[in-house]
C-alpha cells in the first residue's frame, strides 16, 4: 500500500512541478508520465513498478556503453572529491579537459585536431555556427553569415540549433527563429548547388549536415552525397560542419560516421556518445587548418564559452567511457551486431505486409511503415506510434518518427549481444503482429 501511495506522489508531483522536455504537455496532465525509471543495467531499465525494458533506443541514442558502469561513476566520484569544477574562462585549465582534448583530436578523422567544449549537442552546433560565422569576420568576410541545412535534419533545440533544424514543427515551435538559415533538399546535391548561386556564394559561411539524420528519421544520404559536398563546399570556399551528436563515438560501427565517407569536414560537432549519458558534454572540433587561421588572426578575446565547457568531472568521465569504447571493441561490436539487427528486421519485414523499407548501419537503424508496400501508400494515421505503445507492452523501448513519414527508429546500446537483438527483433516482431492484427481487423 504504502509503495502503491510513493508512485501516485510521484505522479502527482511531475504533473504539477516538472515541465517535460519533448513532450505532450496535455498527455502528461492527463495521465501523468508515461514510465517512472529506477534503475539501468546493461541494456535494460527498469521502472518504479518492477517492469524491465531492453532499451532499444540508448534512452537518447546516448547510453553507447550500456547502464550501470560503476567504473564511470567511480571515476566521477574521484574527480569531484579531487576537482568538481573550475573555470577555463581567461585560459584557466586542468588535466582532464587538456587529456580529453587531446584524446578526441586523436580519434577524429584527418586533421581535426582542437576542441572547444560545450555542455551537450545544441550547444556545440551553437558553437559551430557562431565559430564559423566568426572565422569569416576574421578574414575579412563578414557578409558570409548563411548557414545551409537539410530538410529532415535535427540539429539541436538552442536558438541557433532550432533554426539550422530541417524540421518545421521544431522551428514552429517558436515565432522568431534566427536569421540567415537556409534549408535544401536532404537528398538533392543540385540544390544545394542552386540555393549556394541563388544566394551568392560569398554570403554563406557554412553548410551543416549529419552523416546520417537521426531524429529526422534514420536517413541515408545517397551513395556519394557526402563527398558531392566536400567539392561543393570547397569549390565555393564555404565551412563544412558534420554534425555527429547521434553518429559519433561508435554508432555506426566506426568511430565516426563520417568515416564511411572518407570525407574530412571543416568542424565535427559531438556530444551524447562521448559520456554515454553519463554526464553532460559536448563540443566542436576544429580542423588544424581551421585553428591555426584562428590563431594566426585573432587578437582580442574569444567572447564565446559557457560556465560548463570542459567540467573537470565530465570530461574525466569522457575519458573512461572512450577506453571502455576502446578495450571492449565496442566499435567492432556495434558493426557485426548491425548486421543481425538489419537481418532481423529483413525478417520480420518478410513475414509483416504493413513493413515497407528497412535499414541499419551499426546499431541505428529503422523500419518504414506502409499500407501498401509496393507503391509506398502510407496510412492515413501514422502507425509507428502504436507499434511503440505495443512495444512498451512486451518490454521494449523504441521511438516512432512521423515527420511526413511512418518509422520506427532504434538505437540499442552498443554493448548489445548477438542473443540480446535476438530478444529485441523477437518483442518488435510481437508489437508489429499485434499492431497489423488489430488494423486488419478494421479492414
Amino acid at each position: 500500500m504504502n509503495e502503491k501511495n510513493d508512485i501516485q506522489e510521484l505522479i502527482h508531483l511531475d504533473k504539477k512541478h516538472f515541465i517535460h522536455p519533448t513532450s505532450s504537455i496535455a498527455q502528461q496532465q492527463a495521465n501523468g508520465p508515461s514510465v517512472i525509471f529506477t534503475e539501468g543495467e546493461g541494456i535494460y531499465l527498469k521502472d518504479i513498478q518492477g517492469h524491465s525494458y531492453i532499451d532499444g533506443m540508448s534512452s537518447l541514442w546516448n547510453v553507447n556503453v550500456g547502464h550501470g558502469r560503476k567504473e564511470l561513476a567511480e571515476v566521477a566520484k574521484q574527480q569531484m572529491e579531487k576537482l568538481a569544477f573550475s573555470s577555463c574562462f581567461s585560459t584557466f585549465s586542468h588535466e582532464p579537459a587538456i587529456r580529453l582534448a587531446t584524446k578526441i583530436a586523436s580519434l577524429t578523422p584527418g586533421a581535426l585536431n582542437a576542441v572547444f567544449f560545450t555542455s551537450g549537442g545544441s550547444e556545440a552546433n551553437d558553437t559551430a555556427f557562431k565559430l564559423a560565422r566568426h572565422y569569416w569576420l576574421l578574414k575579412g568576410k563578414p557578409n558570409r553569415q548563411k548557414i545551409i541545412s537539410r530538410t529532415n535534419s535535427y540539429h539541436g533545440v538552442a536558438m541557433g540549433a532550432t533554426s539550422a533544424t530541417g524540421l518545421k514543427p521544431f522551428r514552429d515551435f517558436t515565432n522568431s527563429l534566427a536569421p540567415d538559415f537556409y534549408y535544401v533538399d536532404g537528398s538533392s546535391i543540385e540544390e544545394l548547388r542552386h540555393v549556394i548561386e541563388q544566394e551568392g556564394a560569398e554570403t554563406i559561411a557554412a553548410f551543416i549536415t549529419e552523416p546520417i539524420q537521426g531524429a529526422g528519421g534514420v536517413n541515408f544520404a545517397p551513395p556519394g552525397y557526402m563527398q558531392e559536398v566536400r567539392r561543393i563546399c570547397d569549390q565555393y570556399g564555404i565551412l563544412l560542419i558534420t554534425d555527429e551528436v547521434i553518429t559519433g563515438f561508435g554508432r555506426t560501427g566506426t568511430f565516426f560516421g563520417v568515416e564511411h565517407d572518407g570525407v574530412i569536414p571543416d568542424m565535427m560537432c559531438f556530444a551524447k556518445g562521448v559520456t554515454s549519458g553519463y554526464a553532460q558534454l559536448g563540443g566542436v572540433v576544429l580542423s588544424e587548418t581551421l585553428h591555426q587561421e584562428l590563431i594566426s588572426l585573432s587578437r582580442e578575446t574569444l567572447f564565446h564559452g559557457y560556465t560548463y565547457s570542459g567540467h573537470p568531472m565530465a570530461c574525466a568521465v569522457a575519458l573512461k567511457n572512450i577506453e571502455i569504447i576502446e578495450t571492449e571493441k565496442l566499435v567492432e561490436n556495434a558493426k557485426l551486431r548491425g548486421l543481425d539487427l538489419l537481418s532481423g528486421f529483413q525478417e520480420i519485414q518478410s513475414k509483416r505486409n504493413i513493413i515497407g523499407h528497412v535499414r541499419a548501419l551499426g546499431l541505428i537503424g529503422a523500419i518504414q511503415i506502409v499500407k501498401n508496400r509496393q507503391t509506398g501508400e502510407r496510412f492515413q494515421t501514422p502507425v509507428a506510434p502504436l507499434i511503440v505503445a505495443e512495444a512498451m507492452k512486451q518490454g521494449l523501448i523504441c521511438r516512432a518518427v512521423t515527420f511526413d513519414q511512418d518509422t520506427v527508429v532504434f538505437a540499442p546500446p552498443l554493448i548489445i549481444t548477438k542473443q540480446e537483438i535476438a530478444k529485441l527483433i523477437g518483442r518488435l516482431d510481437k508489437a508489429v503482429a499485434a499492431v497489423e492484427q488489430v488494423l486488419q481487423s478494421k479492414g
